[in-house]
This record gives structure tokens, C-alpha cells and sequence, in this order.
């Protein structure tokens, strides 16, 4: 059994900023870490490294500079930048890893670190594993009392030529003409707002952007996909009014815009499982959907499972997180895979990773090819009724060793025998358990989910 990470979660390193592990002298080293790691491969290394929004980016992503140039390795900052637009700078552009900083949908005083390779693809968790063990083992040193000194550098405002090339190829990866389309997007006054508006612009999407102008503190604050009623909202608002300002769908983005969500023309979100769905159909008609395959995670509804099925379509579920989503993909030969949460994987191009924006040209296509509003696309999923609570613990104890916890999921399971589903985990970025119960009605799903969490709550509960 592989040894537990300490520093790396599901989706990189994630913290508070200006507490361990996000210090300016933790980043420092974890960049000259990284760097070790790249040089014992390649003596002359590059990096390109990119960040959201937040008043406590360019700060950290200027000494993980730091740290990497202290070991001779090759710098470039695209500045602003979603997170999958590093992931394909990494990869086209010859580099031999990607930096991101950014805490996606965590709250402004968060951040945090994703690394990919030099092929776009997050790390496998042993590299991360033994780039945590270079780290401590730095730490521990007697040289990190007194870092090496390094010159000041800037990762901001970066490189436009950067960004650029990434907006290209995101614009080329659709052949559709959108010019037709009215759409409200929700930039989460995060890193969207470097790339979305010229994106937009540059297919002729008639657009209006809401939430896109960062203040460093404003970044997912009542808005983008945790928010996605925000833009539902301002559309349904817009739909009672006299043309032109009816709006066909609604789009919004997480902090670093690795995700999606919509809503369609009357307001009604769509999540990541219905964007599943018509993807999923829309690439079986094409030829694109091999294997005839989708992997979605635990948390997908079994509405989507069953809509899929009718279409001939088999579903494969993988833990939560998008790498694990991939590392199925790859294992299976699956060209779509994704999360309810709007983390959707295309592998029928050149994406490594998921890409909110790349996610909205998609769903934008396939309206316009279909000429069906999103409503029609996702009208016959059938949702279960499905609630999600998150508890906020201490440690993160096996629940099979929590007597208490482990009775109550059992009793769940066989009270719903089949008939719905008992999901239970702890969040791979905080210090969260989240209890996903699925069931016929909505009062038994509230019962056994209450009957869950006040066991967590008991033994754990902060």
C-alpha cells in the first residue's frame, strides 16, 4: 500500500495563505523541490507557471519562482490564467511542468499549488509523493533556516502571448458558428476574466459577463459554480423580458475555471451529470463516444446512469477528483468522463485536463449543431432525490473504525436496498466529511442522511 500524502489532496496542495503550508518560506522550498525533481531528468528545465486572482497569488507564485530558479531552472509566468490553459502550455509548449496557483473554489484567503507534468496531466500521487518527501526533507535541513538568496521576480502581469495561444487553440477546438447564441457567463471574478471575454469575442458569442472584475478578495464570493443560482437568476430574470435580452443559457466558472455549470434559458441550473448526458449522445451520434463508455464518480446521480442505458451507453464510476476521473479513462479507453460538480474530461482532442471553458464551447456546439435549446437536451434525466452534507471533523478516522458511523451507513444501505445509494467520504482539500445520500423520496433521503452525519458529528465534530 502506497504511503499517505501529507501535503497533497486530491487537487494539489491546498491552505490557508500565510499559514503553513502556504509561508513565503514553505513556497520557497516546495519550489526548489519541485525543481530537484526536474533537474535529475532534465538539467535544463522549464517551467511555466500561471495563477488566479487572488490578493495572495502573485506573492506565492513569485517565490515558488524563486525556488525554482534557485536551482537553474528555465522560468515563464502567463500570468492570470485558468488552470487547464497551464496544463496546455505544459504540453504544446515544451515545458517540462506546469504551475498553478490557485485554490479553485475555496474562499479568497485560501490557496494553493497544482503541478503538471510536462505531457498536461496532473501528477501521478507517487510523484507527489516523493516530491512531499524532497520538501520535508528540505525543511528539516539545517538550510532552511537561511534560504539561499534569490533575486525578485514578478509573475504578474506574465506573458499575453501566453495566454493567447491558449484562447487560440480553445477557439479552434470548436468548428460550430455561435454567432446566434445569447449567453449570460459567470467569470467568479476569477481567473475566467484573463481569457473569457476574448474567447467569447473571438467565436462571435453575443455575451454579457457577470462577476468579472477581481478585487483579490471577491474571487467565488456569492457567485460562479458554487453559486451557480447567481447566473440562473440573472437569466430568468432576463427571460420575462422582451427580446433581445432573453438569453438562450447561462454559464459559470469556478475560481480557476477547470469547471462549468449552466442553466438553460429559464433559469433551471444544469449540472455536471446532465452536461454528461448530452455530451455523451452527442459524441455516440458523431462516432467520438468510445467504447460506448462515460466514467462519471460516486457522487453522479443514478438518473444519469439510467438516462445513459437508455441511450446504449454504460457508465463506470471512479473516486471523486477529475485525475482519478482520467486515470479510468485511460485504464478503459473512455473519450468522456466527468463530476456532477462540472469537472467534464474530453479525450476525443488534445485536452489533458478539465476545462470550464473548453466544457462551455462544447455545450455551445452542440446547441447550435442540434438547433434543440439545452432544456430538450437533458429534458428525460430523471433525477433521484440527492442531498449532500458536509461535517466539518477533526482527524479523518476510517469510518469503519467509528462504530457509531459505521452502524448507521450499514442500516442506510439496507434500508434502500438497491434503491438508491449511500456515498460517504472525506473531502480530499479540507477537513470535511460529506455524507451523499440518493433515495426514492425526499424524506427518507433527509432521515438516513441526518441519521449519518450525527454519528460523524459525535466522534468527530469540531
Amino acid at each position: 500500500m502506497m504511503e499517505t500524502r501529507q501535503l497533497f489532496g486530491t487537487d494539489g496542495i491546498r491552505g490557508v495563505a500565510g499559514e503553513f503550508p502556504l509561508t513565503r518560506e514553505s513556497v520557497y522550498w516546495f519550489g526548489r523541490a519541485l525543481g530537484h525533481d526536474l533537474v535529475r531528468v532534465n538539467p535544463k528545465a522549464r517551467v511555466v507557471i500561471g495563477q488566479d486572482t487572488r490578493v495572495s497569488s502573485p506573492w506565492i507564485a513569485d517565490r515558488f519562482l524563486q525556488g525554482l530558479q534557485s536551482v537553474g531552472i528555465e522560468t515563464r509566468s502567463a500570468g492570470v490564467i485558468t488552470t487547464p490553459g497551464v496544463a496546455f502550455l505544459a504540453r504544446s509548449q515544451g515545458f517540462d511542468a506546469g504551475v498553478v496557483i490557485s485554490a479553485s473554489h475555496n474562499p479568497w484567503t485560501d490557496n494553493g499549488i497544482k503541478i503538471f507534468s510536462g505531457d498536461g496531466y496532473k501528477l501521478p500521487d507517487a510523484r507527489e509523493l516523493a516530491i512531499e518527501k524532497e520538501i520535508f526533507a528540505l525543511l528539516d535541513s539545517d538550510a532552511v533556516s537561511a534560504p539561499h538568496p534569490a533575486p525578485e521576480v514578478s509573475s504578474v502581469p506574465g506573458e499575453a502571448n501566453l495566454r493567447r495561444a491558449y484562447v487560440h487553440w480553445l477557439s479552434d477546438s470548436v468548428s460550430a458558428d455561435l454567432s446566434r447564441l445569447r449567453v449570460a457567463v459567470d467569470c467568479a471574478n476569477g481567473a475566467a476574466t484573463a481569457e473569457a471575454p476574448e474567447l467569447f469575442h473571438a467565436r462571435k458569442v453575443k455575451t454579457t459577463f457577470l462577476n468579472s472584475t477581481p478585487d483579490g478578495q471577491n474571487i467565488n464570493e456569492n457567485c460562479g459554480a458554487l453559486h451557480p443560482e447567481t447566473v440562473a437568476h440573472f437569466v430568468a430574470e432576463q427571460s420575462h423580458k422582451r427580446e433581445p435580452e432573453h438569453f438562450d443559457l447561462g454559464v459559470t466558472f469556478d475560481g480557476d475555471a477547470d469547471r462549468a455549470l449552466f442553466c438553460d434559458a429559464s433559469g433551471r441550473v444544469v449540472n455536471g451529470d446532465a452536461v454528461l448526458l448530452l455530451a455523451a449522445r452527442d459524441m455516440q451520434s458523431r462516432g467520438m463516444l468510445s467504447k460506448a463508455t462515460v466514467v462519471a464518480t460516486t457522487m453522479s446521480n443514478m438518473g444519469l446512469e439510467l438516462a445513459l442505458k437508455r441511450s446504449g451507453i454504460q457508465m463506470l464510476r471512479a473516486n471523486v477528483g477529475d485525475k482519478y476521473v482520467l486515470e479510468e479513462m485511460q485504464r478503459v479507453g473512455a473519450t468522456l468522463g466527468g463530476e456532477q460538480s462540472g469537472h467534464i474530461l474530453f479525450r476525443d482532442g488534445d485536452a489533458t485536463t478539465g476545462d470550464g471553458l473548453l466544457t462551455a464551447l462544447r455545450v455551445l456546439e452542440i446547441i447550435a449543431r442540434t438547433g434543440k435549446p439545452l432544456a430538450d437536451l437533458v429534458a428525460d434525466l430523471k433525477v433521484f432525490p440527492q442531498i449532500i452534507k458536509n461535517v466539518r471533523v477533526k482527524t479523518k478516522t476510517p469510518f469503519g473504525e467509528i462504530p457509531a458511523a459505521h452502524a448507521a451507513i450499514t442500516a442506510a444501505e439496507q434500508e434502500l436496498d438497491g434503491n438508491g445509494r449511500v456515498v460517504v467520504r472525506y473531502s480530499g482539500t479540507e477537513a470535511l466529511a460529506r455524507v451523499m445520500i440518493e433515495a426514492e423520496s425526499k424524506d427518507q433521503m433527509n432521515r438516513l442522511a441526518e441519521s449519518i452525519v450525527a454519528a460523524i458529528q459525535s466522534a468527530l465534530g469540531v
